[in-house]
């Protein structure tokens, strides 16, 4: 039996997402993202914004920019989603139809400023319909939480099958409670700090670690100082549970990436552990006067997957046993 057989004995292995989640929304910076993510790799995801990093008053035409973006030979990956505008605009429908006709190489679908989960789950009927119509079935869906009506149903909207990571809208989330909660808890340190920004991160975290989704980290709004961004990642991955984050410059994308990597002791101990237990058939073993048995296997599994993901090389120990299986994205083997 495969590892994967014996970890999840037959249940669905949790998501894994490339760590960065990079926006862009004008063409200069669109096709700027696109050319770093040829360079690096697919070790972030691109979203194209349709939305709030937008122009506005150019909507259609900017829909039809994107959908020939994804539809590109520039995106070598297939890991360039798109946000569309939320489904109560006038443009929503637009963006879906037009953007889904690319959906053979779209990545996700992000819908923002949703308020509960009956409206995620028409808006995935109408994307379901115009991706279909493209030849994709199952286009995944990325949800922003940005209301009290999607925090409300958080649990509910990760549980939803094409939904895969839900991220935290914090300026809209606190625009939204109008001055009770102050400007600067959109900011470090205030937005690890002030209580109800604090629930609203760990309501999403453990709304999507409940039903294996993924968790995706607010943005950081200082673009000149990468040090921010990369404190705010390691905050939002070591106090939080987030495991991905968003970027809003190309120079927050590898900071990011850097701080959501497991750390290189962290993989070797994870290849002895698995290697050991693999030795055992699986069953308990001792390493360093400490137990381990499937319990803890499964933690180093996805220590090893996130490490893949981005882009180290694994022990050899380790190496046959890794790329046996995976539901790392794209692929659904690796």
């Amino acid at each position: 039996m495969h590892p994967t057989e014996v970890l999840f004995q037959g249940n669905r292995q949790p998501l894994l997402l490339p760590a960065c989640d990079h926006y862009a929304g004008a063409e200069k910076l669109m096709r700027k993202s696109i050319a770093l993510q040829q360079e690096l790799g697919p070790l972030f995801d691109i979203t194209l914004d349709c939305e709030d990093g937008a122009s506005a008053g150019n909507e259609e035409a900017h829909a039809r920019l994107v959908a020939e973006l994804v539809a590109s030979a520039d995106n070598k990956f297939s890991r360039i989603g798109a946000r569309v505008h939320d489904t109560a605009s006038p443009h929503f429908a637009n963006d879906v139809a037009t953007i889904c006709g690319a959906a053979a190489k779209l990545a996700y679908i992000v819908l923002p400023k949703v308020h509960g989960a009956a409206e995620v789950a028409a808006a995935i009927e109408l994307i379901n319909r115009h991706a279909l119509a493209a030849g994709r079935a199952d286009l995944p869906v990325h949800v922003l939480i940005e209301t009290h009506g999607a925090l409300r149903e958080a649990y509910a909207i990760a549980a939803l099958p094409q939904v895969e990571c839900l991220s935290f809208g914090i300026m809209d989330f606190v625009s939204a409670h109008y001055g009770a909660i102050p400007g600067n808890a959109m900011r470090t340190p205030g937005q690890f700090s002030h209580p109800l920004v604090v629930r609203a991160k760990l309501e999403i975290a453990a709304a999507c670690h409940a039903h294996g989704k993924v968790p995706s980290h607010n943005v950081t709004t200082e673009i000149k100082d990468t040090a921010v961004a990369a404190n705010d990642a390691q905050r939002a991955a070591a106090e939080f549970g987030f495991t991905r984050m968003w970027s809003i410059h190309p120079n927050q994308i590898k900071p990011v990436i850097k701080a959501f990597t497991p750390r290189l002791s962290e993989v070797n101990e994870a290849a002895t552990i698995l290697h050991e237990a693999q030795l055992a058939q699986w069953g308990p073993i001792a390493q360093n006067g400490r137990l381990h048995d499937r319990a803890s296997y499964r933690y180093y599994w996805t220590v090893l997957q996130r490490a893949k993901l981005a882009g180290l090389a694994l022990p050899e120990s380790v190496v046959a046993l890794i790329n046996g299986s995976s539901n790392v994205h794209p692929q659904e083997t690796i």
